[in-house]
């Protein structure tokens, strides 16, 4: 598995980030310490996980499942580069949501708690909160910086704007500021061409994707009979609306001889400024489908191609001015 850096900072990352969402809930404790052992064993060293994942087994299930793994010793947790996140709420009062200063030193002492480690390698916000100030959200990040419990920060969902805003403000108090952002993007969806990528190659920002298949839809969701995907509802509609691109994409797959989903997160690998796309495994099967695409170089035929199917967006302004 290579590695690369972890935007401008000196962090040595996996190109594969593994996501823990479904861990403790649709996925056995056993089954996921199974999984993240097999991650080490291939080289995957960035684990993504968050505050709130747990969902029907409760917020935070998914930090104490890897907690209980860290626990085990056998130098797991120091050859793991440990992401977690804050922003959604945990309990029904106040402020136990969000970015405010409280929230966020708070919340990482919990998440420390949960996932049994003195130390977050990358405390990220969930989400933007514009009714916070950048100097309060950077006055708790450089406490938990200074006590050693954090050691970069990073973002997901946030705007171009914001990741701009974020790094002049953390830039007047002589602090690093973020070293990653987290945003949706994949074939399909390509928003972040606009505004994101072009403010976070600048302010040497790297780029997580996540949902690298749009929930299934590049993963050759018209070639196999894949019963609960295909029967909710959402998916259907998301599946109807990009049908005619889908099946030619899975066309152009079957021509190469390659699995959709393989070539949708080696698309991913070319992309200037993507550290490591999230992939997030139920199963050992589904984690070890992912590890193929780590070893496809796409030619710039097929490039071009997957362009074609699926139009990007040149970097702002240039996608709308003359």
């Amino acid at each position: 598995m290579d590695q690369t850096h972890l935007g401008r900072s000196g962090l040595s990352v996996s190109r594969l980030c593994l996501g823990t969402m479904n861990f403790g809930w649709k996925t056995s404790e056993e089954d996921s310490h199974a999984i993240m052992d097999r991650a080490h064993t291939e080289g995957v060293n960035f684990f993504d996980t968050a505050n709130v994942y747990g969902f029907d087994a409760g917020k935070g299930r998914t930090e104490e499942v890897l907690g209980t793994w860290f626990a085990q010793g056998g130098e797991r947790r120091d050859r793991t580069v440990l992401a977690t996140k804050v922003y959604g709420g945990m309990t029904d009062w106040p402020n136990d949501t969000f970015l405010s200063a409280r929230n966020i030193v708070r919340a990482c002492e919990a998440s420390l708690r949960r996932l049994q480690t003195d130390w977050i390698d990358l405390y990220q916000f969930h989400h933007s909160d514009p009714a916070t100030p950048w100097d309060e959200i950077w006055q708790a990040c450089e406490t938990l910086v200074a006590q050693g419990k954090v050691l970069y920060v990073g973002s997901s969902n946030h705007a171009g704007w914001q990741l701009a805003a974020a790094s002049e403000s953390a830039r007047a108090r002589h602090f690093t500021g973020l070293v990653s952002e987290q945003s949706i993007y994949n074939l399909l969806v390509r928003d972040i061409e606009l505004e994101v990528l072009p403010a976070a190659q600048h302010y040497g920002i790297g780029i997580i994707p996540w949902s690298p298949l749009q929930g299934g839809l590049l993963a050759g969701v018209l070639a196999k009979a894949d019963g609960d995907r295909r029967s909710a509802e959402a998916a259907q509609q998301r599946l109807e609306q990009h049908r005619p691109a889908v099946q030619a994409y899975e066309d152009a797959c079957a021509e190469w001889g390659l699995a959709p989903a393989d070539v949708g997160i080696a698309w991913l690998l070319t992309r200037p400024g993507v550290t490591a796309p999230i992939i997030g495994p139920r199963t050992m099967a589904q984690f070890e489908g992912s590890l193929g695409a780590t070893s496809i170089t796409l030619e710039q035929a097929q490039l071009d191609r997957l362009d074609e199917l699926f139009p990007g967006k040149q970097a702002a302004p240039m996608e709308y001015a003359w």
